[in-house]
């Protein structure tokens, strides 16, 4: 479960190993580990006394401190920083539990928004942290359909269809009826033309695209709103920053020991009700490659402390954003390394797919 050598600078063999095993025991009990406990659960192989003497160095230079109402410790930061930098060691999923993510989030709607939001509660609930993921920037979202609907004489409605599921709806005032044939001429054209394009691609080409493409009076004429307007018709859709955030249900914390103050709690709740420092913490995680961990203070003051984030990067085509889980810093992390990462690489492949 812990990786072998590989010493830290700071760290001699026997600290590392002492370290190890007070890390598990309070992720797994979260009760402060005191000498005896782990000598008697973990078998290092020297007293009660030596891991006492080694607990006290680790405080020392700053891996655990020592809660003044128990006589065991509790790691740092800095003790969960070198156990995911170097005394960790993953393992990929088995067999079951990837089977179970597939079936968690790959039936059901196959929009983004529907995607994201499975895997947010699916990660949630297997890791008893809270799911979180971002949604793309529609910005660099690629038009896969263009639809001309006709709702009167003297209005369209234009439907753009988005890659990844995502789907904007904007009404035309046209002068005047334009007759069918047209309508179908130009629906093709702006097909043609524009289907495989970003829509700030399309913005910034479309005079160049639309040249020469109108054969009659009516084609034209409705053509040219398309060039006059283009700039709004083809706006990504601008939501806050927090409405990109998709969270799985808070309430899976509640149970956290952490938590159990209501201080801690009474942040965690405001934060997943604004969102918007969320959003924007998350956004900074992308196009890092692999999985990205934040622990407690190396958030600055983007979060409350004594939380973890753990992200990784998925992708649809040209656009791209980050799933993963919030929790406290005494999390699992070998485990929960292996299901964000195997979740990112599912909601590609289904994104993709």
């Amino acid at each position: 479960r812990f990786r072998p050598g590989m010493a830290s600078v700071e760290l001699n063999e026997r600290e590392r190993q002492v370290l190890a095993a007070v890390i598990r025991s309070y992720v797994e009990t979260a009760e402060p580990a005191g000498s005896r406990t782990v000598s008697r659960r973990f078998g290092l192989g020297v007293s009660p006394a030596t891991i006492r003497n080694t607990m006290s160095d680790l405080e020392e230079k700053g891996f655990l401190f020592h809660p003044h109402t128990s006589a065991g410790r509790i790691p740092t930061d800095k003790a969960y920083r070198v156990c995911v930098n170097e005394l960790m060691l993953v393992t990929p999923l088995d067999r079951s539990e990837r089977q179970h993510l597939q079936k968690e989030i790959g039936q059901g709607t196959a929009t983004l928004e529907s995607i994201l939001r499975r895997a947010a509660l699916c990660l949630g609930v297997l890791t008893q942290e809270l799911g979180v993921a971002l949604g793309p920037r529609l910005e660099e979202t690629v038009l896969t359909r263009l639809e001309l609907v006709r709702l009167s004489s003297e209005r369209l409605m234009l439907v753009l269809s988005l890659r990844g599921g995502a789907m904007r709806t904007i009404f035309i005032e046209v002068r005047g009826e334009i007759g069918d044939d047209a309508l179908a001429e130009v629906q093709t054209v702006l097909n043609e033309r524009l289907r495989g394009l970003t829509l700030s691609a399309i913005r910034g080409s479309l005079g160049v695209r639309l040249r020469d493409a109108g054969t009659s009076t009516d084609t034209a004429e409705l053509l040219n709103i398309f060039l006059q307007e283009g700039e709004q018709l083809f706006e990504a859709p601008s939501p806050s920053e927090g409405d990109a955030v998709v969270l799985g249900q808070a309430s899976v914390l509640a149970d956290q020991p952490e938590f159990a103050s209501g201080e801690q709690m009474r942040r965690l709740i405001e934060l997943t009700d604004t969102r918007t420092e969320l959003a924007q913490l998350l956004r900074s995680r992308k196009q890092s490659g692999g999985v990205q961990i934040s622990i407690g203070t190396e958030h600055g003051e983007s979060l409350p402390g004594g939380l973890t984030v753990v992200t990784a990067e998925y992708t649809a085509g040209s656009l791209s954003g980050v799933i993963g889980v919030i929790g406290p810093t005494r999390m699992p992390y070998e485990k929960i390394i292996a299901l964000v990462s195997h979740t990112s690489a599912l909601v590609t492949e289904l994104l993709d797919g």
